[in-house]
This record gives structure tokens, C-alpha cells and sequence, in this order.
């Protein structure tokens, strides 16, 4: 896999990553699909998270309508909140198993960084994998009245982040993963890198955000 932009490198910070004529550092990342699981946890928890708003609103809706018994209601929805969450893993974890056998079990992308922000985009031939991938999902969800099952072919269509870093609120880094979230109010982005490259990573994304809670 190459990187073909219309400059050419200027220096090397390592083996890596280079530093180009127009100011940004660039590398390449393959990520194995099968034994890194942060994308997958990342889909689980976009789902994690959209159950537990329904849930808590079913529960507010409970506490105002059967306010005598409350407390048998809130245990069914606890129980059936438990059962929903085993199944979303189960009928994710498959989805994602077809979509890394699809994408021939890698994550491969492009980093573009420089002072003000980093750019996280998939290469061109798996953009257009995934991008087919989300069209056949939204056709699905489509079909079956899911919207759930459209949002998430939209969200699989996209290929491309970008994180400000004037905008970031947190910088979360896993070693083991080789992942660094870089998240804003509302933009969630994941910056992967080789083992010898993370601390440089890791620590050049850190002092250019200067509003870190």
C-alpha cells in the first residue's frame, strides 16, 4: 500500500512516518480485522449506547405511568435490557465477521497530520468497499422498515474523519490496540500506528490540542 500524494516526503520521523513539503506527516496502517477488536467495540458501543437511551426513557415512562409498580416493571425491562444486549453482540459480532472476510481482513488507512488537525481516510480500494457495504445495508434497513439497520449502512459509507484539534475534548490511548481516540462533542475518531511510532504519536496529537478536559 502507497501513499501518492502530489508532494514528496521532505524528512522521516521514522521508518513510518514522513514528513512532506506541504507540512503534513503521513503514514500508512494495515490493521488486522480478526485480532484487533477496536473496531468492533466501537460498533458495540454506538449500539451499547443507543439501547441504553431507549431504555432509559422506557423507564422514565414507567416511573410516570405505573408508579405503583414500579418496581416489577423496572425489573422486566432490567431483564429484558440484558437479553437485547447478548443478542446485539451476537448478531454484531456476525455482521462483523462477514464484513472483515469481505474487506479481506484488514483495516487499511491513511493518516495525514499536521498542526491543526489529523485526517483519518481508508485507501481508495477499500473506500469503495465499504461504500457498497452501506449501500446494501441502507438498502436492507430500507426493505425491512430498520431504521436502526439504515443508520448504520450511512454510518459504513463513510470513510473519511477529520479531527480539529482545537475541537478535541479527550485523547484516550490503548498501547495493546495501537489505538489513540481522539474524540470531540461529537466526533469520535480512532488513530492507529506501529508500536515504535505511538508515543510520538500519541504525545504530538496531545500538546496541539489545547482544550484536553
Amino acid at each position: 500500500m502507497k501513499i501518492e500524494p502530489e508532494i514528496v516526503p521532505e524528512r522521516s520521523v521514522s521508518d513510518n512516518i514522513k514528513y512532506y513539503t506541504d507540512g503534513k506527516y503521513r503514514w500508512t496502517y494495515d490493521m488486522n480485522l480478526f485480532t484487533n477488536p477496536s473496531i468492533f467495540i466501537l460498533i458495540w458501543m454506538i449500539f451499547f449506547f443507543i439501547i441504553l437511551g431507549i431504555f432509559t426513557i422506557s423507564i422514565i415512562a414507567d416511573a410516570i405511568q405505573w408508579t405503583e409498580i414500579f418496581r416489577e416493571r423496572l425489573m422486566y425491562n432490567l431483564r429484558f435490557f440484558c437479553y437485547f444486549i447478548i443478542g446485539m453482540t451476537v448478531v454484531s459480532g456476525l455482521g462483523y465477521a462477514v464484513y472483515a472476510m469481505i474487506m479481506g481482513g484488514k483495516y487499511c488507512v491513511i493518516f495525514e497530520m499536521d498542526e491543526n488537525g489529523i485526517n483519518h481516510k481508508q485507501t481508495p480500494d477499500q473506500a469503495k468497499k465499504a461504500k457498497k457495504i452501506g449501500a446494501a445495508t441502507m438498502a436492507a434497513g430500507a426493505a425491512g422498515g430498520s431504521l436502526s439497520t439504515i443508520g448504520i449502512g450511512i454510518n459504513a459509507t463513510r470513510t473519511e474523519m477529520y479531527s480539529e484539534f482545537k475541537r478535541v475534548k479527550k485523547v484516550k490511548a490503548y498501547p495493546s490496540r495501537k489505538v489513540i481516540k481522539v474524540n470531540e462533542t461529537l466526533n469520535h475518531n480512532q488513530v492507529y500506528c506501529q508500536k515504535e511510532d505511538f508515543e510520538w504519536v500519541k504525545n504530538y496529537i496531545i500538546t496541539h490540542c489545547p482544550n484536553l478536559k
